[in-house]
């Protein structure tokens, strides 16, 4: 008995998946010819004609310029048609929501950082949010009914069952129970939330040190010390949204904090987090350490460390990483992880060396011996985390060519 259209293995969805992975390499390799395409498909050269004069009267693929410097006659390149699709993502911290609008190839076209100067603003979360994203779009030269679809990046978690978020006391006007309702109601997209380091984590799985890796974990050191666990492929987000939150995890070297989401820190938090470098720092009797904001100095007394010849600069290094390797090897005792991702400032700063001295302590604390790798995803990668799930469910939308 034939099946219904729609149904696995009738014409229209076998298109639909050929039209969807000819897109998907189009979107990886670039412009392709339409033998190329035919190639790595295993399309013959009639059918693959037809995918793409069916994805170009559909809007998805544009033809652009000819293969040259080759034997033979040149032939049509195809690309996907960048204005096909956009989405938006935000990165929200403390001081101010970064705001960012990418077509759908992954190219960002347009970027808006609205600041929100912690507790002295007035402006409702809604409203700061709305006009974080009408600057993105504005700087794009599109409209806000151009976005498919916004994903934002905040620390700590929205909790599935109260709606409300936790683990981010210090992210002011972000914990009404009615947030993710007047969030709805003001954006005329369908929106996610998701974990700031879990955006990392999604970043450096889809572009950087984590491609082709099923089982990692993410450490990140900057404003705040968290994890991001990848299980199978999948994010591990817990209970209530709150794996990964190793800030809060009690280890030894600290006293131990009690009241941890009052305080909004904890024993790992104290130990390697990027206020606990400055300190250090001054304890070694380093006496130039720079001033500003704790992240920012750590981040330049690391990378200072890792470069410097002296024994308090060393001793720095050393200390640090086995401060962080401390909470580490509790990680990796539990999850027995293939990889660790080293990122953030306070830890990327500190480049090959401390990741060898990490990965010499890791292994005399924990049994199990994932490689240690520095992240590659350095500029703003909790927004490009949010650009590319954004991306990831606009491309399901809009290439599905099955409808």
């Amino acid at each position: 008995m034939a099946g219904t259209a729609g149904t696995p293995g009738t014409p229209r969805v076998l298109r639909a998946m050929n039209d969807r992975a000819a897109l998907d390499l189009l979107l990886e390799h670039g412009p392709l010819s339409r033998t190329r395409i035919g190639k790595l498909t295993g399309l013959s050269k009639p059918t693959a004609s037809q995918l793409l004069a069916r994805l170009e009267a559909a809007g998805l693929v544009l033809a652009t310029g000819t293969t040259e410097g080759r034997p033979g006659p040149s032939a049509q390149l195809y690309e996907v048609n960048p204005a096909a699709g956009h989405a938006a993502g935000l990165d929200v911290t403390p001081q101010r929501i970064l705001a960012a609008v990418a077509d759908i190839t992954g190219r960002t076209v347009g970027r808006h950082e609205l600041p929100t100067p912690g507790r002295r603003t007035g402006t409702p979360v809604v409203q700061q949010v709305t006009d974080a994203l009408d600057g993105a779009v504005k700087a794009a030269g599109l409209a806000r009914d151009d976005i498919h679809r916004l994903v934002i990046g905040t620390p700590g978690a929205f909790d599935p069952t109260t709606g409300r978020l936790r683990y981010a006391s210090h992210l002011p006007g972000w914990h009404s129970p009615t947030l993710l309702d007047e969030l709805a109601a003001a954006l005329p997209m369908p929106f996610e939330y998701e974990n700031d380091v879990n955006l990392v984590a999604l970043a450096e799985q889809r572009l950087g040190a984590a491609r082709g890796h099923a089982d990692f974990v993410l450490l990140w050191n900057q404003e705040g010390l968290g994890a991001a666990l990848v299980l199978g492929g999948r994010l591990h987000r817990g209970w209530t949204g709150g794996a990964g939150e190793v800030g809060f995890l009690p280890v030894p070297g600290t006293p131990l904090v009690r009241q941890v989401t009052k305080a909004n820190s904890g024993g790992y938090q104290e130990l390697a987090g990027s206020q606990a470098v400055p300190r250090l720092a001054r304890e070694l009797g380093i006496e130039d350490v720079p001033p500003g904001p704790y992240a920012e100095s750590a981040a330049e007394l690391v990378a200072r460390a890792a470069e410097a010849g002296d024994d308090a600069h060393r001793e720095l290094l050393r200390t640090y990483a086995t401060r962080l390797a401390t909470g580490l090897a509790s990680l990796v005792s539990v999850l027995d992880p293939e990889l660790v991702v080293l990122s953030g400032a306070a830890l990327t700063s500190g480049g090959e060396p401390l990741r060898a001295l990490v990965q010499a302590e890791l292994e005399e604390l924990a049994a199990s011996r994932p490689r240690l790798v520095v992240g590659d995803v350095r500029e703003h990668p909790v927004l490009r985390g949010a650009l590319e799930s954004a991306l990831a469910a606009t491309r399901d939308e809009v290439f599905d060519t099955s409808r």
